[in-house]
């Protein structure tokens, strides 16, 4: 596999198990000249496992606007060079993106090496809808959370957050208050030796009275109960009443308000209604 000085490789590393690394990770990362790392304690640990010794470049999210011009300078030196996170797949809730934008900007290739990713790997066990939605690391004061969730609660797509373990209890409280009906999954220390999954109905979701160590990433289900209960022959009814009356638009906004139901869907379904009526 032949590299190019003018590209930066983005390389997925493992979440916890070191053996689960693709062959091209690593052959990219031997043939690198430069490996860009959070932190180099970590990655050295990654490293020394497979018998790599390359020099590595501190980029984390308090150093990344200031090592800009001086990776883009390893460049021009005609350097290969590739970036990992501390775990899993780099810029999903890490640092990187700055760089990438500044690559695109000079027309320096940029490039994934896929790998493995703890959003993908708690979706494929969480036996929820695989129409999901990935957030990140959830605000941590009240005020945030409840300005995030608001929103995110009447989407009825998987959701998939990431969050510190001290903090589920605080992060249980509002889950019973937004996602009423729905299920829940903690992943927990992925791959790793005390790696648990733990399945909940959200409604009966307690706080865990002994804390919780590791990493979690938190899958919520998709909402049957408003899925299920989508009554289109109703909506019809309606629909057909208000065009009579409103616009197209008009008509969306007020079904919204009293239909919890997707946008799309039901914009969809008035476009239909319309179109026949005006043959």
């Amino acid at each position: 596999m032949k590299l190019f000085s003018n590209h930066l490789y983005i390389v997925s590393t493992p979440i916890g198990n070191l053996d689960d690394i693709t062959l091209r990770a690593l052959e990219v990362l031997k043939k690198s000249d430069i490996i860009l790392c959070e932190d180099t304690r970590r990655s050295l640990k990654l490293l020394g496992y497979y018998k790599i010794k390359k020099k590595l470049l501190s980029y984390h999210k308090f150093n990344e606007k200031k090592q800009i011009s001086n990776i883009i300078e390893y460049f021009k030196e005609g350097k290969i060079l590739s970036l990992i996170s501390d775990a899993g797949t780099p810029l999903l809730s890490d640092p990187g993106k700055l760089l990438v934008n500044e690559c695109v900007k000079k027309e320096i290739q940029v490039i994934p090496i896929p790998g493995v990713s703890s959003i993908t790997a708690a979706m494929s066990i969480s036996g929820f809808s695989d129409k999901f939605l990935f957030y990140g690391f959830l605000p941590k004061t009240e005020n945030e959370l409840i300005k995030t969730l608001t929103p995110l609660s009447h989407n009825n797509f998987t959701q998939i957050f990431f969050a510190p373990s001290k903090k589920i209890n605080f992060y249980i409280k509002f889950f019973k208050k937004f996602y009423s009906g729905r299920k829940l999954v903690i992943a927990k220390e992925i791959t790793k030796l005390h790696e648990a999954f733990i399945r909940k109905d959200i409604d009966e979701l307690q706080p865990f009275k002994s804390p919780i160590k590791g990493e979690l990433t938190l899958v919520i289900s998709e909402d049957n109960k408003k899925i299920n209960n989508f009554n289109e022959e109703k909506i019809v009814n309606k629909v057909k009443k208000y065009l009579k009356k409103y616009s197209l638009k008009d008509t969306v906004e007020l079904i919204l308000e009293t239909e919890q139901i997707n946008k799309k869907k039901i914009y969809d379904l008035c476009l239909r209604i319309k179109n026949e009526k005006d043959l």
